[in-house]
């Protein structure tokens, strides 16, 4: 398998996955000619796609999904909260709404080689969820935009391989910035988004023996950099009540503005 981000933040992500066979991206909050850009940095073009699962309806998460309809005629995997919200608002523009393909949580299905199972993650949107993928022998999942974690999300994060989490925000510079309180109270709240700290607490919990990669996903441009979430999540690790120490693994930031390597595995 293979996995790249082609962009990661609070302005936009895009994350692609796939095989020698099947190509797929997970959200496409940034615009069609950077996802182009990206999948030809991978080899591939929007026309090799298999599919976009979407996580949810936030713009930075579908800025670029009507664009990619149209050109590529790619069907859109999502859950009927996220479609519904989606037509209901035309957030991006017109597509035929035979590209929806309905998905449920919890529920399986494949795209060709790659069997894909969606998970209810808390979040302040419509029907919002993560995504594990395996082609039966490797599996990776991308799990963002969550102000909490749970049993149930460690569960169908276990025996990854690789993945990509959320590491959205250090607490102390979301406290004395610039944003407004309520906001804060949103990013910080149950249906917001993970801490750096939250992230380094939670990946104590999915680490084990195999794990190639990790990737921490959508930092915050205004509360948060890249030295500071490897940091904060690296001694959580090393800190933390399990066997490891963060230098046992490799831990790499998911790029903003830019796509990072490809790894595979």
């Amino acid at each position: 398998m293979r996995m790249c981000s082609i962009a990661s933040g609070s302005s936009g992500n895009c994350i692609y996955v796939g095989t020698s066979d099947t190509h797929v991206l997970i959200d496409a909050g940034i615009s069609g000619k950077r996802v182009d850009e990206g999948l030809k940095k991978l080899q591939i073009s929007g026309g090799d796609l298999d599919g976009i699962l979407v996580t949810h309806e936030h713009a930075d998460h579908i800025q670029g999904l009507g664009v990619l309809s149209r050109k590529y005629h790619v069907p859109l995997y999502m859950t009927g909260g996220t479609a519904d919200w989606i037509w209901r608002n035309a957030a991006i523009g017109k597509v035929d709404k035979e590209s929806f393909v309905e998905i449920r949580e919890d529920e399986p299905f494949r795209i060709k080689d790659l069997e894909i199972e969606a998970f209810e993650i808390p979040h302040d949107a419509s029907q919002p969820v993560g995504y594990r993928l395996t082609d039966g022998k490797k599996s990776t999942a991308v799990a963002t935009d969550m102000g909490r974690y749970s049993e149930y999300i460690i569960d169908h994060l276990k025996g990854l391989d690789a993945m990509l989490i959320e590491s959205n925000h250090d607490m102390n510079m979301l406290m004395v910035g610039r944003y407004p309180y309520p906001l804060k109270l949103r990013i910080m709240g149950d249906r917001g988004h993970l801490s750096n700290e939250s992230a380094g607490k939670l990946l104590c919990e999915l680490l084990h023996d195999r794990v190639r990669y990790v990737l921490l996903g959508h930092l915050s441009k205004d509360n948060n950099y890249e030295e500071l979430a490897l940091e904060t999540v690296r001694q959580e690790v090393t800190m933390g009540d399990n066997p490891y120490q963060a230098k046992d693994f490799d831990i790499r930031i998911a790029k903003r503005d830019c796509i990072s390597e490809i790894l595979e595995f």
